[in-house]
């Protein structure tokens, strides 16, 4: 018998109408984050932030963070609809817990980013492998390249928060700067990266969209070199027309 390593608990289905638990339909996130391999690799990579002798897993616990956003959540202390259900998500942190661990995080922001951006690829190429034909980068080449589209959006802030700004459609909030994966007309963008900024942010700022790009490659499972070659597009509004992009990319080999 294998005894699973998995944080989250076991479940069976019945048709007895007993046992009914809320947040059921969760069960599908959790999943697929231990198929593709993004728990592991959460835990692995963020073992250094781990206190000694301590019962939660930083990678579980930010797991369970991103979790409580899908059922709704807006703030760390929404993850309490995750604490008031065990049977589906196990152990989670307190409160004070998972402050500690954000402030952990901001305090070495860079190599805490940097490991969730490995763990993320790790999980990304396991998932694109197990798709095999339907996967974005399955075939590729200068004639039927991966697309990656980047572009801003404006987000409302509706009270002041942190590097909230004005932004230039007259509004108060945040600009980030995306990346999605392109996958055709049979599927949806698929978001790679995002870089965060306050509302005032430029909308055509090169050297926030040489960032976006370098985070958009290392997220693709081919692991390109540095000259990545026409098999990559990356496609830009106006926003993108800036010099020093156009020869960032053009030093790259991108399309």
């Amino acid at each position: 018998m294998s005894k699973s390593t998995s944080c989250y608990p076991q479940l069976s289905a019945s048709s007895t109408g007993t046992s009914v638990v809320s947040h059921a339909g969760t069960v599908l996130l959790l999943r697929t984050a231990e198929k593709t391999g993004l728990a592991a690799a959460l835990s692995t990579e963020l073992a250094g932030f781990r206190k000694p002798l301590a019962h939660h897993d930083p990678g579980k616990i930010l797991l369970d963070l991103a979790v409580s956003l899908a059922i709704g959540g807006d703030c760390l202390a929404d993850i309490d609809q995750l604490r008031a259900h065990p049977e589906i998500f196990g152990s989670v942190a307190s409160d004070p817990t998972v402050s500690r661990l954000i402030s952990a995080l901001a305090a070495d922001a860079d190599t805490a980013l940097a490991a969730i951006g490995r763990a993320r690829a790790t999980a990304r190429s396991r998932a694109w492998i197990a798709a095999g034909p339907a996967a974005p980068d399955h075939d590729i080449d200068e004639h039927h390249p991966l697309i990656v589209d980047i572009d801003a959006t404006l987000v409302t802030a509706h009270s002041d928060k942190e590097s909230a700004a004005p932004t230039f459609k007259r509004g108060f909030g945040f600009h980030p700067l995306c990346a999605f994966v392109d996958h055709g007309t049979d599927g949806t963008g698929e978001p790679v990266a995002m870089l965060l900024r306050p509302g005032n942010a430029g909308s055509n700022t090169a050297a926030d969209h040489v960032t976006v790009v370098q985070d958009a490659l290392a997220q693709l499972p081919s692991d390109p070199a540095y000259r990545v070659g026409k098999k990559v597009l990356v496609r830009i509004d106006g926003a993108g027309g800036t010099h020093s992009l156009i020869e960032y990319l053009t030093e790259r080999r991108l399309s």
